[in-house]
């Protein structure tokens, strides 16, 4: 079945390339937008929060298809399609576009953050437009950044609080050279897994634990098996909405413009339902029994990610936006 369905979905993603390409210039096409999380997930209230402005502000003239959950296949899969123009829109992770435009990567480095404030100032900041001006020569025009909130590590054994704690400890991570990096500088044996395995990892103990934020943490049912939730929040990588550049060029520069200025609109109206969920996230794995725990010198952990910046920041470019980014934080005090 899976066979099939994966060749089903390459079909329909050809066929939405078709379309793409054939609607140049054609305004009674809806545009595509692509997300993979579920229908009521922030990032999918935020892009129909945008698409709605841009209708109301077109005259209902332009118009969006959403497809949330997956439906047009993996961020990766979706992204390639938005490059060639088959989507117009899509939401993903800064993960798949690390590749071809460094400077996402820098949003993604562990401990460059340090409050969810930080990020952001930053984000919405010069350096937030210059990473998303960097996506252009690579066929996508970067829109806005939302939240994806700060990760912590939980485990099934007990409370991290030193790096020590970590020592020895199989972490699951994303399949990220970054975050497989991060975890073994701490001193753990990352282990890269797909989230939908991950629940049954720690029952059977093939691994002790993973990292991921509140809402996360929650949804997946992990805080069942992993009851130490401790609060390291060593990346507040965002997610980003990005447009093809060949729909972009198919629009007047008034139209660019409302695109621009309904993606920043729509970044408040997301932020607020992802802090409400993250609120009621925590209020209800605490009330599960979790025990939740701060550590005891963020330094002694953040001071060991040099060596992990040094292999993934290696350009003029980056250097800067760490320092940028950086200089933002001190607002923090």
């Amino acid at each position: 079945m899976a066979g099939v369905f994966d060749i089903n979905r390459r079909t329909a993603l050809a066929g939405l390339g078709a379309l793409g390409l054939a609607g140049c210039g054609r305004p009674d096409r809806p545009l595509y937008l692509a997300d993979t999380h579920v229908e009521d997930y922030p990032t999918v209230q935020g892009v129909q929060a945008m698409a709605r402005l841009v209708e109301e502000r077109t005259g209902g003239r332009i118009r969006t298809q959403i497809y949330a959950g997956g439906q047009l296949g993996s961020e990766r899969d979706t992204l390639e399609i938005t490059i060639f123009g088959g989507i117009d829109l899509n939401r993903v992770n800064l993960a798949p576009l690390n590749a071809f435009a460094p400077e996402t990567i820098v949003p993604s480095l562990p401990f460059l953050f340090t409050s969810i404030e930080h990020m952001r100032r930053a984000l919405d900041g010069a350096p937030g437009d210059r990473i998303l001006t960097s996506l252009e020569p690579h066929g996508l025009i970067g829109l806005c950044f939302y939240d994806s909130g700060a990760r912590s590590f939980y485990n099934t054994n007990g409370p991290i609080r030193t790096p020590d704690d970590l020592a020895g400890l199989k972490i699951r991570v994303q399949n990220s050279d970054l975050y497989v990096a991060m975890v073994e500088a701490l001193g753990a044996n990352p282990t890269p897994m797909s989230l939908g395995e991950v629940y049954q990892g720690l029952v059977q103990g093939v691994v002790d634990g993973a990292e991921n934020n509140w809402p996360s943490y929650e949804s997946t049912r992990h805080f069942e098996a992993a009851r130490y939730y401790s609060l390291t929040r060593h990346v507040m990588a965002p997610e980003i909405l990005v447009m093809s550049r060949r729909s972009w060029n198919r629009f007047s520069e008034a139209d660019q413009e409302i695109f621009r200025q309904a993606a920043r609109d729509s970044v408040p109206i997301m932020r607020a339902l992802w802090d409400e969920r993250v609120e009621r996230a925590r209020e209800r794995v605490l009330a599960a029994g979790v025990e939740a725990n701060e550590v005891d010198d963020i330094a002694a952990f953040s001071d060991i990610m040099t060596p992990v910046w040094d292999r993934f920041v290696v350009s003029d470019i980056q250097r800067q936006l760490v320092e940028d980014i950086r200089a933002l934080g001190d607002a923090d005090g």
